[in-house]
């Protein structure tokens, strides 16, 4: 009976600190071993394979580069060889692949192909920074992006405060690091007084940094750095 290869889902680090703070030994060798890769970016991941260092030499390594115009017909084809066996690496731009990611179409191909899913342990920015709010972790939304026009995203933002008023629920979003602090002021003025906001900054890093307070403690201190930082935030309701 012929057995399928692997698409391993290799988590890459949130920031500037070394693998071994986020990335266990047994990912980081099934990470240095692989040979092929699909990657958003080719350059990042070899930004990443460099940092954990290959079995193979870094130019012999295939990266194929996961752009929103890649059809599925070449999905499938990048993962036809592990039809016979094999093992191909995904990634994602940071964080954990498939999780708020295009990579999330890839594993889709390879379940309907009958592939392997391997996923590894790694950082989620998610995760980490609802395990480190204090906030709903039973029920939660993750949210992605706002809308960049300011009325707009406040209109947003209070919709979302309402469902999570309603359902008790977590919301989680983010937002490109040059616009934080536009959003950390808008969700000051568009949320409630009482609903808690968590801001949690470059994660697993030496300078990570999260706190949690209510909106209006929040508009009584000074904002936080968070000007080109890898920021995330979280908010629950109040009552």
């Amino acid at each position: 009976m012929k057995t399928s290869g692997t698409l391993h889902l290799i988590p890459v680090g949130l920031g500037d600190a070394p693998p071994p703070v986020w990335l266990p030994q047994a990912a980081q060798e099934v990470a240095g071993r692989l040979t092929t890769y699909i990657a958003e970016n080719a350059k990042t991941a070899r930004a990443f394979l460099k940092q954990i260092g290959t079995a193979a030499p870094l130019q012999d390594i295939v990266i194929h580069t996961l752009t929103d115009k890649v059809q599925p017909g070449q999905i499938r084809d990048w993962l036809k060889p592990l039809a016979d066996g094999g093992e191909i690496g995904l990634v994602s731009e940071a964080g954990c692949p498939a999780v708020a990611d295009p990579g999330a179409k890839v594993v889709a191909a390879a379940h309907a192909m009958g592939i392997r899913v391997a996923p590894w342990v790694g950082p989620s920015s998610i995760l980490l920074s609802l395990m480190a709010s204090g906030l709903d972790g039973q029920r939660f939304a993750f949210h992605g992006y706002a809308p960049v026009n300011p009325a707009e995203r406040a209109r947003q933002l209070r919709a979302w405060e309402s469902a999570s008023l309603q359902q008790r629920q977590t919301q989680i979003l983010i937002e490109t690091p040059y616009r934080n602090q536009a959003m950390f002021e808008t969700l000051k003025q568009a949320l409630k007084g009482n609903t808690r906001l968590c801001i949690a900054r470059s994660l697993t890093t030496p300078q990570e940094w999260v706190r949690t307070r209510s909106v209006a403690e929040w508009t009584q201190q000074p904002a936080p750095d968070l000007a080109k930082k890898p920021a995330i935030f979280l908010f629950l309701a109040g009552r």
